[in-house]
C-alpha cells in the first residue's frame, strides 16, 4: 500500500508526466474493454456526441466545505495520508472518469479535484466536523491531472450521509476541474438509487429531471475484489451551468425555448 501511495506521490509532484494509474485490483479486464468501446465510438465524428448529456456546474453547487486549509498530502489516494500505513476506514471506492467537452472531445491536461467527508461524516475543514471526530487517516481531498484521454482517477472511499451545522446532506462527493488555474466546472456526484437523496435539499432543488440525473452514479462491486471494494464512474461533460439549463437557455434539456419558437410561428401566421 505504501509502495502505491509513493506512485501517486510522484504523480502529482511530475505534473506534465501524470497517466492515469489503476491498481491491479481495479479489474483491468473491464476497464481495457471500457475503454476500447469508448475508443471506438468518439473516433466516429458524430456517433456518440449526440448521447452525451451536459454535466451542470454551478458555484452553488461548491457548498461551504471546501478545504479552507489545504492537507500536506493532496493526491489522488485518499485511503492514506504520505507514507503511512493505516487506511481510512470506510468501503473502499475507485472512482474514475473522463472530461470532455461538449462534442465528446477529451480534455487533457486539466486537474480534477474531488473532497468529500470521511467515513464519520466529517469533512477536513475547520467548521466540517460539528461535534464528531475526524478520520485522521482519510486525506478529504484530492487531485489528478487528466491523461490524453482525459481520464482521471482517484481512490477514496464511499461517501455516507452527514448532518453538519443542523444542515442535512445524501452521501455525496464534490467536483471541480481547473484548467490553467482556473476553475471551469464545479459540482457534486450522488449516489444513484440512495434512500436519503429524496431527503436531500439539493436533489429537490434541481428541478430540471436531465440535470439531475447526470449527477447521480452507480456504485458497483469491483470485479475480482475480495475485499468489498466498489467502482464508481462519472464523466464529466463540460458545456452549461445548472442555471442556464433550468432557466431553459440551453438547447441539451427541456426548456422555454421550444414553446417561445411555437409561438413566434402562431403570430407570424395572424
Amino acid at each position: 500500500m505504501t509502495q502505491q501511495k509513493r506512485s501517486t506521490d510522484n504523480q502529482q509532484q511530475n505534473p506534465e508526466t501524470s497517466r492515469l494509474a489503476l491498481p491491479p485490483s481495479f479489474g483491468r479486464r473491464r476497464f481495457l474493454k471500457q475503454a476500447a468501446f469508448t475508443s471506438a465510438m468518439f473516433a466516429t465524428p458524430g456517433l456518440f456526441a449526440a448521447e452525451l448529456s451536459v454535466t451542470p456546474s454551478s458555484r452553488s453547487l461548491e457548498g461551504p466545505f471546501y478545504p479552507d486549509k489545504l492537507p500536506l498530502d493532496t493526491d489522488n489516494d485518499l485511503l492514506v495520508i504520505n507514507d503511512s500505513i493505516t487506511p481510512a476506514v470506510g468501503e473502499i471506492t475507485h472512482l474514475s472518469g473522463r472530461v470532455l467537452s461538449k462534442a465528446g472531445s477529451p480534455l487533457r491536461g486539466v486537474t480534477v479535484e474531488i473532497w468529500q467527508v470521511d467515513n464519520n461524516g466529517t469533512y477536513i475543514h475547520s467548521r466540517g466536523a460539528g461535534d464528531k471526530t475526524r478520520d485522521g487517516n482519510f486525506q478529504g481531498f484530492g487531485r489528478f491531472l487528466t491523461d490524453a484521454k482525459g481520464q482521471y482517477y482517484f481512490r477514496t472511499v464511499k461517501p455516507v450521509r452527514y448532518t453538519v451545522g443542523g444542515v442535512f446532506r445524501t452521501p455525496h462527493i464534490h467536483f471541480a476541474v481547473n484548467k490553467n488555474g482556473h476553475r471551469i466546472f464545479t459540482s457534486q456526484m450522488l449516489i444513484k438509487g440512495h434512500e436519503d437523496n429524496k431527503r436531500d435539499g439539493l436533489v429537490r432543488r434541481i428541478r430540471n429531471r436531465k440535470a439531475l440525473e447526470s449527477l447521480l452514479v452507480d456504485f458497483k462491486p469491483l470485479e475480482d475484489s475480495k475485499t468489498g471494494e466498489l467502482q464508481a464512474n462519472f464523466d464529466i461533460v463540460l458545456g452549461a451551468t445548472l442555471e442556464e439549463i433550468e432557466e431553459g437557455k440551453f438547447n441539451d434539456t427541456a426548456g422555454e425555448r421550444p414553446r417561445r419558437r411555437r409561438k413566434a410561428r402562431r403570430s407570424e401566421k395572424k
